[in-house]
């Protein structure tokens, strides 16, 4: 097998949702499984995780497990999304295992009616690539015992420490051999919070570190291996800009999924790694990226860090505290090195459409003109550069799209919503390109 390559129906998992299996003192303990099961569109995630490990009571979690089984019996054949629920496990608690491996067994029966609408199990605090073979030797024994499809189960882990963090780099030797079925592997999931204790990690506030490592290392073994990785949850559920610079951050790493804890994170969650339906340009102003509003054709930096002014010779530019006395040419070029244009999903298309005609025609090789005129304290500056696209530009550059088409694959009960969001037109252009 090649570790490289997917070997699960989805590409790209961009919300991996978690809901608490029983709640104590309710007259209907799974009366969040069932509010979460009626999700649907850009409010339902990619991968539902019901949750019988951390979010469910210790005893609370088998009746948590009969839960799992009678919602998803009942509703798992109309829900969108994946379904991979999380059961209990531990590295150093062999109860703890047997456990979640009895769990297993009863959510994996198919005489209880939700195995068929089960991808998969979640497993948390896993330690060393042998503890990780325990696990796939469980769900192996679960499918052989129910007559499942060797392989049929998904696993996804939660990278809680740093052992499960060291093994992540023997994935790719590992996966394949006869005495395993690690190619069961889908996801690997940040999990922070117990990776802080687990490193034994302080800060002043008691905020958590941002381990801009783990999620680096994370999503490089999934490359790797062929996997999908995950961030881990953003606890401040009320900070949705700070989710959003937390999402941008990690899919600049290639970590495209993130963990949602409500709804309105999986609404977030969902949108982030698409395409924005409108281009915009963004300036360097002193260090802080500022979006340009767009005014009648011109982009318009309206802030104190960046300032121009017109002399006899030519203009002063100033940025923070630095003056730069500019002739034409040189301002353009010094804002040219100050803008970026961030393009939208018609953008993306035209551009692919525009190359693969290109290709067509025997060019392996042509330029994309970006131009604007912009405008700084009323004085205004045509700007305009060359973007040499070839085959590697294009790869690059066809992930979101790839993304897309996906999500579009995926998700019919999100076509409505993209549909709404982009156009019709573009949705069918951007799912023939590429």
């Amino acid at each position: 097998m090649s570790t490289d390559k997917r070997t699960h129906d989805r590409k790209f998992v961009r919300t991996f949702f978690t809901t608490p299996t029983a709640v104590e003192g309710e007259d209907d303990s799974a009366k969040m499984l069932q509010s979460a099961v009626q999700l649907r569109g850009m409010q339902a995630p990619d991968v539902w995780v019901p949750d019988n490990e951390d979010a469910t009571a210790p005893n609370m979690r088998d009746e948590g497990a009969g839960n799992i089984i009678d919602v998803v019996a009942e509703h798992g054949a109309d829900f969108p999304a994946e379904i991979h629920p999380r059961v209990v496990w531990h590295r150093d608690d062999p109860g703890t295992r047997y456990q979640g491996f009895e769990h297993m067994r009863e959510i994996a029966d198919p005489d209880n009616g939700a195995i068929e609408h089960i991808d998969g199990f979640v497993i948390p605090e896993v330690g060393d690539i042998d503890d990780w073979k325990k696990a796939d030797e469980f769900m192996t024994i679960v499918e052989n015992e129910h007559g499942l499809e060797q392989g049929s189960l998904a696993m996804s882990v939660i990278i809680e420490c740093g052992s499960s963090e060291l093994a992540m780099e023997e994935l790719r030797t590992e996966m394949g051999k006869p005495s395993n079925n690690l190619e069961r592997l889908f996801m690997l999931v940040n999990g922070e919070v117990d990776y802080t204790k687990d490193m034994r990690a302080i800060t002043p506030t008691g905020e958590l570190p941002p381990w801009p490592e783990l999620r680096h290392n994370t999503s490089r073994a999934a490359s790797a291996a062929g996997l999908i990785a995950v961030d881990g949850p953003y606890d401040d559920i009320r900070d949705v800009e700070g989710y959003r610079e937390r999402m941008t951050d990690n899919q600049a790493k290639g970590q495209l999924g993130i963990w949602s804890l409500t709804p309105g994170q999986v609404v977030e969650a969902n949108k982030s790694p698409l395409p924005p339906v409108e281009g915009y340009w963004v300036l360097d102003a002193d260090g802080r990226e500022v979006e340009l509003e767009s005014e009648g054709g011109v982009e318009v930096y309206d802030g104190d860090r960046v300032s121009l002014s017109e002399t006899d010779g030519g203009y002063v530019l100033t940025v923070g505290g630095d003056e730069l006395e500019l002739d034409a040419d040189e301002l353009r070029e010094e804002l040219l090195d100050m803008l970026s244009y961030v393009p939208s999903m018609d953008d993306i298309v035209d551009s692919m459409e525009e190359f693969e005609a290109a290709k067509e025609a025997g060019r392996g090789a042509i330029a994309m003109t970006q131009a604007a005129t912009v405008r700084i304290d009323g004085i205004e500056v045509d700007v305009e550069r060359d973007r040499m696209w070839d085959e590697a530009t294009y790869q690059a550059l066809q992930t979101p799209i790839t993304l897309f088409q996906d999500v579009y694959e995926n998700r019919p009960d999100q076509h409505d919503d993209l549909a709404d969001l982009y156009g019709e037109g573009v949705v069918e252009r951007a799912m023939n390109v590429g």
